[in-house]
């Protein structure tokens, strides 16, 4: 017997009117491609934004390094603002895209908070799957993440303010990450920032099984898993660092902050993953946006839901950061 379907909450009037006019505009009025193993090559090829759109929309220069991998070299990119000076915040981010697409440029939610900061944001290229399946894109970010830490001073970074953040498919690599950091003694962090993370291979919540017109769907959040995690998936064969949404134990993480909106196929399993934080004595911040669909500050940031988004993880950022350097 096939598990129930749930109604979806109402969507915000202006994100959804924002999302409708991208779906006119790029697809013709017909909802973007489902992500599939034969659609995969068309979704990577749509890639916004670019280097250079961040560079014309942020004031920072951006430096590429290459460091040596666990099997093949990572590339990273380092944005450091124009006015920076000394050794100051970090944020080292992780990007979206079902862990099947995406790149180091799309770090536009880090370098907003990077303006309103002064942090320091390197940005990884981690191996994609399905080429790359579990754990080589865990492995690069871990890789990446113990870069940084060791070459902190370098990058004008404090390495007492360096807060590890990644939004959707970045957000669960984010979580994996500082799993990974507290079992193996650090690096350190001072804060963890997730944004509507993917974190549970097992979809088994109502927000997973909404019947909506999403921007992110069931069917592509399969493919992600099973891209990145094959026959496993589903199955008890998966570690929590690849799903840090079926840990138990969040004990020991940093303060960390999730937000996810209330029409997003995350909402739910983003929700136990705070209250799991709580139950293990941690310090959890939590927003559901009501109306946000999957991504909806990126494609809406004009709406008065992406201000209140935004403007909610600039605080806890600077809250997070005047507590990690007195």
């Amino acid at each position: 017997m096939s598990a129930p379907d749930f109604p979806a909450p109402p969507t915000d009037p202006d994100c959804g009117a924002a999302w409708r006019d991208i779906v006119d505009r790029y697809f013709g009025g017909v909802s973007p491609m489902t992500l599939t193993e034969e659609t995969l090559p068309q979704t990577r090829a749509f890639t916004v934004p670019g280097r250079d759109d961040l560079l014309n929309l942020f004031p920072v220069t951006e430096h590429e390094h290459t460091i040596a991998g666990p099997e093949t070299p990572i590339v990273l990119s380092v944005f450091t603002l124009h006015d920076h000076t000394a050794a100051g915040p970090g944020i080292l981010w992780i990007h979206g895209g079902g862990m099947a697409t995406g790149d180091r440029f799309s770090a536009m939610p880090a370098l907003r908070l990077a303006v309103t900061t002064g942090a320091t944001v390197v940005s990884v290229e981690y191996r994609l799957a399905p080429e790359h399946p579990d754990p080589a894109p865990l492995d690069d970010c871990y890789t990446a993440l113990l870069w940084v830490a060791e070459h902190a001073q370098t990058l004008g970074i404090d390495p007492h303010a360096l807060i590890l953040a990644g939004s959707s498919a970045g957000g669960g690599l984010a979580a994996g990450t500082a799993l990974r950091a507290r079992d193996h003694g650090g690096p350190d962090l001072a804060g963890l920032l997730l944004l509507c993370p993917m974190l549970d291979d097992r979809m088994h919540t109502p927000s997973s099984r909404m019947t909506a017109d999403l921007s992110w769907t069931r069917s592509s959040n399969q493919t992600g898993w099973r891209m990145l995690l094959g026959d496993r998936v589903g199955t008890d064969n998966v570690t929590t660092y690849a799903a840090p949404g079926r840990a138990t134990d969040l004990s020991r993480l940093p303060p960390t902050f999730i937000d996810v909106g209330s029409v997003d196929l995350f909402r739910d399993e983003d929700v136990a993953f705070a209250s799991t934080i709580w139950a293990c004595g941690g310090d959890a911040e939590l927003h559901v946006w009501p109306g946000g669909v999957h991504g909806f500050e990126e494609f809406a940031p004009h709406t008065a839901l992406a201000t209140d988004t935004l403007t909610a993880r600039s605080r806890w950022l600077t809250r997070i950061l005047a507590r990690a350097r007195p």
